[in-house]
């Protein structure tokens, strides 16, 4: 049985200031689409727009799955840093990702119970325990908006019917993908996650795999 921690989320660890206000804000369906555009960048091709300068690896591609896997599930490898959203007929959109910090990477078998646009974001009473300069200043809630830890799109990950904190999100530091950043959760660009968000069913699994163990799959 793999230990986790029942307060776990999001951090900001790549900021030296923050960037964002508490001021709350009223988000609408209008507000979602200007965001949306304001992180894609221009004439966006998944493939190939890189204006973060991630290595090639990490842009979005289809690869063929070596093993029966659940159409709509997803997979995390842990060690090379890729999502996997498992299609009909062997493939599956690879996407790359950063994971959690240290020991704070949990991993384990979810279902993803719940999807937001542009979500609010609020500090754990975890996160604000292990660092309260850092954190207590949030303890209210962030907003959503493009500089909002959770980004323009989050999945939330449950085991059973307790929501265990952890995330697939959304970073506006897309510059971490590939990396430790987070405080638990599993970052993605923002523009790559608008583009999954859609295809991902309520109910699905998420399978987040150990850093010692790779997903094998044929890329």
């Amino acid at each position: 049985m793999l230990n986790r921690r029942h307060f776990v989320a999001s951090s900001l660890a790549m900021l030296s200031q923050p960037l964002f206000s508490t001021r709350a804000t009223a988000s609408t369906s209008s507000q979602w689409a200007a965001w949306d555009a304001r992180v894609t960048p221009p004439n966006f091709d998944p493939a190939k727009s890189n204006p973060w300068g991630l290595h090639p690896r990490f842009l979005p591609q289809r690869v063929q799955t070596n093993r029966a896997l659940v159409p709509g599930d997803i997979h995390v490898d842990a060690v090379a840093r890729y999502l996997y959203f498992i299609e009909d007929g062997g493939t599956a959109m690879r996407y790359g990702v950063a994971i959690a910090r240290g020991n704070l990477y949990e991993p384990g078998v979810y279902t993803i119970k719940r999807k937001a646009k542009w979500p609010r974001w609020t500090p754990t009473a975890e996160m604000i325990e292990r660092d309260p300069e850092e954190y207590t200043q949030f303890a209210d809630g962030v907003p959503g908006g493009p500089t909002n830890p959770l980004g323009s799109r989050a999945l939330y990950l449950y085991e059973g019917s307790r929501d265990t904190y952890l995330r697939i999100h959304g970073t506006p530091y897309p510059r971490s993908i590939g990396g430790r950043a987070s405080s638990g959760c599993v970052r993605m660009a923002m523009p790559h996650i608008i583009g999954l968000y859609d295809r991902v069913r309520a109910g699905s699994k998420a399978h987040l795999y150990p850093p010692e163990r790779l997903l094998t799959a044929t890329s």
